[in-house]
């Protein structure tokens, strides 16, 4: 599960962490949510000194407006992955992320589940970011990685 585009140093992150095995990628994007999230978000790049980011947060789309970019980064990882040797298939979320995470990992018989995301401090504080809600629900090892900068 993925927020955004993966960078070269994501790929080759996610590709060498199993050093020699094949690997086959099934990643889901959610497309980012609407204006409750925004506060969240920016209260992040507040605590993580990106005053930048926060002030810019109301220029990124979100919602409906969302799904046209979210597909570009999908489709922008999908080649990275498949050019770094994996193969990889992917899809945007369309309904609750966990759903669509329990759905994925258990129509292809998955043996982790890999959470690449940027730092949700709050969320984290809480327990309440994907990965740590992920483990409580899909039934395979959570891996939590903080994603690459581009």
């Amino acid at each position: 599960m993925i927020e955004k585009a993966l960078t070269s140093a994501d790929v080759e992150f996610v590709t060498t962490l199993h050093s020699d095995e094949p690997v086959t990628f099934h990643v889901l994007l959610q497309p980012r949510g609407d204006q409750a999230d925004r506060l969240l978000r920016a209260i992040d790049d507040v605590a993580l000194g990106e005053l930048d980011e926060a002030v810019r947060e109301g220029d990124v789309p979100e919602g409906k407006d969302a799904v046209g970019p979210a597909g570009q980064a999908l489709q922008v990882s999908l080649l990275a992955l498949r050019a770094a040797g994996s193969e990889a298939t992917g899809r945007l979320i369309e309904s609750h992320p966990l759903d669509a995470l329990q759905e994925l990992v258990d129509d292809v018989g998955a043996d982790e589940v890999i959470v690449l995301t940027e730092p949700h401090l709050v969320e984290e504080f809480f327990h309440r970011d994907w990965a740590s809600r992920a483990r409580h629900k899909v039934g395979v090892p959570v891996l939590k990685l903080f994603a690459h900068s581009s």
